[in-house]
């Protein structure tokens, strides 16, 4: 039987765990790789609103004589931490990033683009963090919670508990699955297929990647005591530990 299509009514209304993005096949072009990499500090600016997790998750916690450390599981090229530490230094607050992915791919890139201070690149995961008793007062991801089958990302939040340090919390990030951010992110993308994201697979698994993702309510369906969901803006989630709305 054939998936329904957008107009469809029933497109989007259960999450489609079949489907996979092309960067996650292995054998995925390594030169599309990176180009999708160089480019996903744009598309996070606009889709992920991590300026708006910084300010409400992060920089609440953070301190200008202390450093504090915030670990980021899955960080792709890294990105994200780069973000974070830029805006903490703004501030005037002290940070630390361990940006940890099991790809090589990923890390390879991001150990070659410029130094950030405070930016710590592993190639671990967060099981063998957790397992050599590592700690840390914000345990966050972005965009890795729908690429995760039932166990694994049972896994996740389960090591996520376990690497938060006493008093710390676990913001996970991701894109809340709709109509609306399906179109948005199909339109808005549309002009640049052929100029900034051309060669990379930023147009094709993003769409795949709301495809796959999560509605607050399925999560609250399944989420373990102690986490809980809640929306974001423009078309996110946020799968929270350790703190209330």
């Amino acid at each position: 039987m054939s998936r329904p299509g957008f107009l469809d009514r029933g497109f989007l209304l259960q999450r489609d765990d079949e489907v996979t993005e092309l960067m996650d096949d292995p054998d995925a072009d390594v030169a599309t790789l990176e180009r999708t990499y160089a480019r996903f500090r744009l598309v996070n600016l606009f889709v992920s609103n991590q300026r708006a997790v910084y300010r409400r998750w992060i920089r609440p916690s953070l301190s200008p004589t202390e450093t504090r450390r915030v670990l980021d599981i899955g960080t792709g090229g890294a990105d994200v931490p780069r973000a974070l530490l830029r805006w903490a230094r703004r501030d005037g607050l002290r940070l630390e990033v361990t940006a940890i992915d099991p790809d090589s791919r990923a890390l390879d890139w991001a150990q070659r683009q410029p130094r950030e201070p405070g930016l710590v690149l592993r190639r671990e995961t967060s099981a063998e963090l957790a397992a050599a008793g590592e700690r840390f007062e914000i345990v966050t991801s972005n965009h890795v919670l729908h690429h995760l089958d039932g166990r694994a990302f049972g896994a996740l939040l389960a090591d996520s508990e376990r690497l938060a340090a006493e008093g710390g919390i676990a913001v996970h990030v991701d894109l809340r699955r709709s109509r609306f951010g399906y179109a948005a992110f199909a339109i808005g993308t549309l002009p640049f297929e052929r100029n900034l994201l051309a060669g990379s697979y930023i147009r094709a698994d993003g769409l795949t990647s709301i495809r796959r993702s999560h509605t607050v309510p399925e999560l609250a369906a399944i989420l373990p005591p102690g986490w809980h969901a809640r929306r974001g803006f423009p078309a996110r989630l946020e799968v929270i530990w350790g703190a209330d709305d």
